[in-house]
């Protein structure tokens, strides 16, 4: 149970119960710099469902969760995950309208990190994660800017999954 504030509680989403991807998932929570999260598609503009396909240097992948800088989005996985695998980068619907788009991503697992991203540029493409969650309850997502302010700074977790073994 996670409180919310004096007298109130919510209760965590069931853990997965297998192989799966973080957007098929119930979030535990999600903040996001420019309208909502995505599910499946990049992080378009303030209204849910307005993004394009995920896609890095034209390639596309049907799965995953698009974002914006300043962007956090923690699921529940209760403890029953092995890996978490992803690849996370600017993405094409950011590259195709600036090459300004820099950010750094991070991983946590029950606020620890397990990963920091160096900076993420169009230009750099994005990074494979392959990550140990064994234990893991809770499972961050987190994207920052670079220092460089938040324009154009979608950022898409694409084949973002939890492996079971």
């Amino acid at each position: 149970v996670r409180y919310a504030a004096p007298g109130t509680a919510t209760t965590p989403p069931p853990a997965p119960t297998g192989d799966g991807h973080l957007s098929d998932l119930p979030w535990i929570s999600a903040v996001n710099g420019w309208g909502p999260v995505e599910r499946d598609a990049s992080n378009g503009k303030n209204a849910a469902g307005d993004g394009t396909p995920i896609a890095f240097g034209g390639t596309t992948y049907p799965k995953g969760l698009g974002v914006h800088a300043y962007s956090d989005v923690a699921f529940h996985l209760g403890g029953v995950g092995d890996r978490f695998t992803a690849l996370v980068g600017i993405d094409d619907f950011s590259a195709r309208q600036s090459s300004v788009g820099a950010t750094r991503a991070t991983v946590y697992g029950d606020d620890r990190v397990l990963h920091t991203t160096g900076v993420l540029t169009a230009a750099t493409g994005p990074v494979p994660l392959d990550l140990d969650v064994r234990g893991v309850r809770v499972l961050r997502l987190e994207v920052t800017d670079a220092n460089d302010k938040t324009s154009f700074d979608h950022t898409s977790w694409a084949l973002a999954r939890i492996t079971v073994v």
